[in-house]
């Protein structure tokens, strides 16, 4: 005898399929869908549109770059010299847990904020439509300002709080704690990230290069991609006795490079900037959250 079983409750019955008429079978079916939980939907917002999260477990790593090895990043990476002088020094840093994006925030769920919020859109989109096909590629052309009113909707929506990471916090998840040059280890290798060494000239779906391209910690795309927004002004490290006249207030931190920039650039100390109101086609952006709150 073949038998369902519906929701557990006072009345719940064995139900006999040989026994039910068409009629009696589709009402059975309808009654026992009705009796199943429903999510609400603030939990379908949460299931749609928050990210897959990573934990970074609390503790100290090495952040930032020796000054004696300023010169030789520079002759191999081809960089300007003064670029790797904003990297230095190298110094244990104590972060304290939280949980970061496994990958960088797509079009698709920034699409959502945009559509609840009638928030601008992207200038490379036709009105609240991204363009077609890249609905997993990380959104991009959004500024720092942008990055963060996508925070705090999500967070409104969720209730659960949302922002961009400092840029200890970034880089911690990127390369973990032994100071390794890339996510995955301290040598080159183009096919683990998109970068214009070896990628496709455009952006890729995010998590196209996992595993081999993740951190330590399992996140995608902390190298190549998208440039990402972090939370900083841009700023001398302590104890960095360069001077370089773009420091101070005017500039937000990105970090990890692009699919339009070298390998250099990908690497995990490596820091640049924008000013907060610009956007660009090679910049996005990935969410933080604090463990408790």
């Amino acid at each position: 005898m073949l038998t369902l079983h519906p929701a557990e409750g006072p009345e719940s019955e064995e139900a006999n399929f040989i026994d039910l008429t068409p009629e009696q079978l589709r009402a059975y079916i309808y009654l026992t869908r009705r009796a199943a939980p429903q999510p609400t939907p603030e939990e379908v917002v949460r299931e749609a549109f928050e990210p897959q999260l990573v934990r970074i477990p609390a503790g100290e790593f090495l952040m930032g770059t020796r000054e004696e090895d300023v010169d030789a990043i520079a002759q191999k990476y081809g960089i300007g010299r003064k670029y790797i002088e904003r990297e230095v020094p190298r110094r244990k840093v104590l972060v304290e847990e939280f949980e970061i994006g496994k990958y960088p925030v797509t079009s698709f769920e920034y699409r959502a904020f945009v559509q609840d919020t009638d928030h601008e859109p992207p200038h490379h989109w036709e009105g609240d439509q991204y363009p077609e096909k890249l609905g997993d590629h990380p959104v991009v052309s959004v500024s720092w300002h942008d990055a963060v009113a996508y925070c705090e909707w999500l967070s409104e929506k969720t209730g659960k709080p949302y922002r961009l990471p400092s840029e200890a916090e970034w880089e911690k998840a990127a390369r973990g704690t032994d100071g390794r040059e890339f996510p995955w280890e301290d040598e080159w290798d183009e096919s683990r990230c998109n970068t214009s060494e070896g990628g496709p000239g455009t952006t890729t779906p995010v998590g196209q290069y996992s595993p081999d391209g993740d951190s330590p910690y399992g996140v995608a795309d902390m190298a190549g991609n998208v440039w990402a927004w972090c939370a900083d002004w841009f700023q001398a490290y302590p104890d960095n006795r360069f001077q370089d006249k773009d420091y101070g207030e005017k500039f937000r931190v990105l970090r990890g490079g692009s699919w339009s920039n070298s390998r250099g650039h990908a690497r995990c100390a490596y820091r640049h900037w924008n000013p907060p109101h610009n956007s660009h086609y090679n910049v996005g952006f990935r969410l933080v959250s604090p463990v408790s709150f």
